[in-house]
């Protein structure tokens, strides 16, 4: 086989018999990369993440406050992580914790409703017509999408697109509409790694050494790359092993029956690793993606509202029952802990995918993935699933211009909670002090992923503190 090096670009595929593999970017491959030319400058990437029923945010004077609120003590570059969120700690650097931020068109709407705007900001309502609009990701969509071979990837634990108010994806089109999720790994998996028929796509599934068929295009390939580029080979195709074996194991999982009453003995053969593994294992999808170029953008809605789906069953993963049912037993012995170890779990595993596009270094050294890649992670109510202050962090995006290391205060003195007035259901209750727009954020986001927008939604402004 004969390679010119300067055609392989990054939509270059590895084919064996019957399957075929693309490739990540190499600097050998991309000559006028290393030397410096914008137009070949790595590619800034978008991932959105979404997690249902808030945070724990006890009182400042429950015992529970030190250890298991969900938000930093402190405020700026003065602020320390609870054990909660201990995890983000080795990406301090990385990452800005935000609060007092949310969708001025949402703050009445039930915590219970939030998922379909958390992107869009959209007046969607809790009853009455809904109507949605454009949500985040698919408007750096339709500015990169046209780049990748799939212009963004959309995943979520349960799958499809749900309901009005209960949706399962947090992507929505240019007309509002909502975009199906995928939530079957093995079907994420041979969308990126080519199947031409159901027999190669068994072997590439069940073969133990899956990645042979592909070995000898490989082989051919490694001769005409650097020393540095033949290793980014030999560790993408064993992290594609890895996935693949990920797959089998998570699929498992997911098909598993529902109760459709709860109680725990109709679950028995859920085993608690198999929540994590499974979560991982969507994390390492979209990992891959990025890494090969074949999408710049994804969203991962990682469970639904209200308690309703197989996503309420990742609280398994740490020992515990129904996700949602634990944001409602707080006040229970142990509530605010049990609550907060839930989440632990969570930003655990959104921490362990940061580190990994952390720890792997771009061509012509430009920084790491995550130095070009923005990463949204929150929620779209907080305490008691109030549409306030949305738990957020934003993560990477040095090489944008993103500055880390801060956790960003706007929600007033006491953000876990104590500026409530008395009287009604806490997620009914008005706050003492106004939220920023989130679409501030999302302004600013877009404009330094290179799009070019003055406004998102109900935004005023950038937020300067970021940059």
């Amino acid at each position: 086989m004969t390679l010119n090096l300067n055609s392989l670009d990054r939509r270059r595929f590895l084919r064996g018999t019957g399957v075929a593999l693309a490739l990540p970017l190499f600097e050998s491959t991309q000559p006028a990369l290393a030397l410096g030319s914008v137009d070949t400058a790595p590619p800034k990437r978008l991932a959105c993440f979404y997690f249902p029923d808030g945070v724990p945010m006890p009182l400042a004077e429950d015992p529970a406050y030190a250890d298991w609120s969900w938000f930093p003590h402190g405020a700026g570059k003065e602020f320390s992580f609870t054990k909660c969120t201990e995890p983000f700690e080795p990406l301090r650097k990385d990452l800005t914790v935000l609060s007092g931020f949310s969708h001025p068109a949402a703050r009445r709407v039930h915590g219970h409703s939030n998922a379909d705007q958390f992107l869009t900001a959209a007046t969607t309502g809790s009853d009455g017509p809904y109507q949605n609009t454009i949500s985040l990701d698919q408007v750096f969509a339709e500015h990169v999408g046209d780049q990748t071979r799939f212009s963004s990837l959309v995943m979520s634990t349960d799958g499809g697109t749900g309901t009005p108010r209960g949706t399962h994806t947090l992507s929505f089109n240019r007309n509002g509409r909502a975009i199906p999720a995928e939530h079957r790994p093995k079907r994420v998996f041979d969308m990126l790694f080519v199947k031409s028929d159901e027999d190669a796509a068994r072997r590439l599934a069940l073969s133990a050494n899956a990645l042979d068929d592909l070995l000898e295009d490989a082989k051919s390939l490694r001769l005409r790359l650097s020393s540095q580029d033949q290793s980014s080979l030999d560790e993408y195709l064993d992290s594609v092993r890895e996935a693949e074996l990920k797959v089998e194991k998570a699929k498992r999982w997911i098909h598993l029956p529902l109760p459709t009453v709860e109680v725990d003995h109709l679950n028995l053969d859920l085993t608690p690793d198999d929540p994590r593994l499974y979560l991982q294992t969507m994390f390492e999808l979209i990992y891959l993606a990025f890494k090969t170029d074949s999408t710049r953008v994804a969203t991962y809605q990682i469970g639904r509202e209200n308690g309703v789906g197989i996503s309420d069953h990742l609280a398994r993963a740490v020992g515990l029952n129904l996700a949602h049912q634990l944001s409602h037993e707080t006040k229970q012995p142990g509530g605010w802990k049990n609550f907060a170890i839930y989440c632990q779990f969570l930003n655990e595993e959104f921490a362990r995918f940061a580190k990994k596009l952390k720890q792997t270094p771009e061509p012509a050294r430009t920084g790491s993935m995550l130095d070009n890649t923005l990463l949204l992670f929150g929620s779209a109510s907080s305490a008691f699933h109030l549409s306030r202050n949305y738990p957020i962090v934003l993560a990477g995006g040095k090489n944008m211009g993103f500055k880390h290391g801060q956790y960003l205060n706007f929600a007033g003195a006491n953000p876990q909670g104590g500026a409530w007035d008395g009287g009604r259901e806490p997620w009914q209750k008005e706050i003492a002090h106004e939220d920023q727009p989130l679409g501030n954020v999302f302004v600013t986001m877009l404009q330094q992923l290179g799009v070019p927008i003055d406004k998102f939604a109900d935004s005023a402004a950038p937020v300067a503190q970021l940059l």
